[in-house]
Parts: structure tokens; C-alpha cells; sequence
């Protein structure tokens, strides 16, 4: 099981079925975007304003397989900006899924976090197209985990994890780790250098967790960071 990077917070509680385990809190984290950026073939439609379309076939993700709509056999669906599969797997790679590893994550983005269209003709699909960077772009990222493990009486325990991950405005300063909006108000725990958790849940009836452990003061809705 992947170890855990104790983010900062959360809103939404999601239930769990399984009670009365006792144990340790079980290893989670939060998945990065290793496995979100494709490679790419260069080129451009006219119907589509210049833009280059997974549906064109012209594009390929990084272990050389041509994009389709749909998932691929890793559990991304670039199309509709989804990924629902192992953990192990995100990043395109299986060589870190050990023998019962049971770890699920389902991923939700925008396309400002990754296109499903190459427009500036760079051979990949866009990143915070129109920005310099992904701050102030109104990206943003969800992230859902859940699996099992055997406490120390040997009792099967279920846990999830949800987190949902904002590119900050522009005018947004970080200090000592945490984003903060131009008028001082808290927007969330600094990941990945460019973004901010706004809203962590956790559910780990083992470790005597349950439901929201941080949400943002500036609020947990994706709309007030749109571009």
C-alpha cells in the first residue's frame, strides 16, 4: 500500500461500510500527475480550430500507445478527463503493484489541468492552456482512494481518502506552506509547489478517523478559482 503524504483538510465525508477494526490508521497518499501527460505527434485540424483531437489518432501517451476515447487498459479516459484503477497503475507503470495490492483511486480533472486537445501545436495535450503557468489558470483535481488492510487482530479494515486540489489565483501568495488569497483569507496547504488542497476527507474506522479533517476557509468550491 502506497504510504501516506497526511495532506491538510477536508470537506465531504465519505462512508464506510466496515466498523469496529481495531489498528494503526492505514498508509494512504495522494496521487500525483505522473501518468496524466501524454506524448504527442505535432499537427493541427482546421474543424477544430488548429486544435489537434484524440479523436484525429494522432496522439500517443508516453509508453507509445495511440489515445483513443474510452479507458485504456491503464484506467485513463483522457477524453473525459477521468482515470478509474489501481493506484499502482497511474503512472502507467505496473512495476509497483506488489502481490495484494488493492489500492483504488479514481481521478477527476478540468481542462485546464490537461486538455483532451493539443491547440498551441507543442505535440502535447494542453496544460493550463492560455497561462504561463498552472497559477491562476483555474485548474483543479480530484482524488479518491480507498482499500483495505488487516489490523493487528487480523480484522479486514476499509479506509478512503478524498482531496480535492485547486491551482491558486494569481494574485495568491504562499507563506510557510500555505496559499493564501490577496485578501489574507487561507486557501490550503501548498502540494506540488502550484497548488492547494481545499478540501481533505478521510475514513479509516482503524485508526479512528472519520469524515472531513480540513476545509478550506476560502471555501471548498472549484468555481471562485475558474480562469
Amino acid at each position: 500500500m502506497k504510504r501516506a503524504i497526511v495532506l491538510a483538510l477536508g470537506l465531504l465525508a465519505v462512508a464506510l461500510l466496515a466498523l469496529g477494526c481495531d489498528g494503526e490508521n492505514p498508509a494512504l497518499s495522494s496521487a500525483g500527475d505522473e501518468g496524466l501527460q501524454p506524448a504527442a505527434k505535432k499537427g493541427g485540424n482546421a474543424a477544430t480550430g488548429g486544435c489537434l483531437t484524440i479523436q484525429s489518432g494522432q496522439l500517443y501517451t508516453i509508453d507509445g500507445a495511440v489515445i483513443t476515447t474510452g479507458y485504456d487498459d491503464w484506467g485513463y479516459n483522457y477524453q473525459a478527463h477521468l482515470f478509474n484503477g489501481d493506484y499502482c497503475k497511474s503512472d502507467r507503470n505496473d512495476s509497483d503493484c506488489g502481490d495484494g495490492e488493492d489500492t483504488q483511486l479514481a481521478m477527476k480533472w478540468n481542462d485546464a489541468w490537461l486538455s483532451n486537445k493539443d491547440c498551441d501545436s507543442d505535440g502535447l495535450l494542453d496544460r493550463h492552456h492560455g497561462f504561463d503557468s498552472y497559477i491562476g489558470s483555474g485548474a483543479w483535481l480530484t482524488n479518491h482512494q480507498s482499500g483495505t488492510y488487516a489490523d493487528e487482530g487480523g480484522n479486514t479494515c476499509n479506509w478512503t481518502y478524498f482531496v480535492k486540489i485547486v491551482a491558486p489565483p494569481a494574485d495568491a501568495e504562499a507563506v510557510d506552506g500555505i496559499w493564501y488569497a490577496a485578501d489574507g483569507t487561507e486557501i490550503g496547504e501548498v502540494i506540488w509547489g502550484a497548488f492547494a488542497i481545499i478540501q481533505q476527507v478521510e475514513n479509516d474506522p482503524g485508526g479512528g478517523i472519520h469524515g472531513a479533517q480540513y476545509i478550506s476557509p476560502a471555501g471548498p468550491g472549484f468555481g471562485q478559482y475558474s480562469a
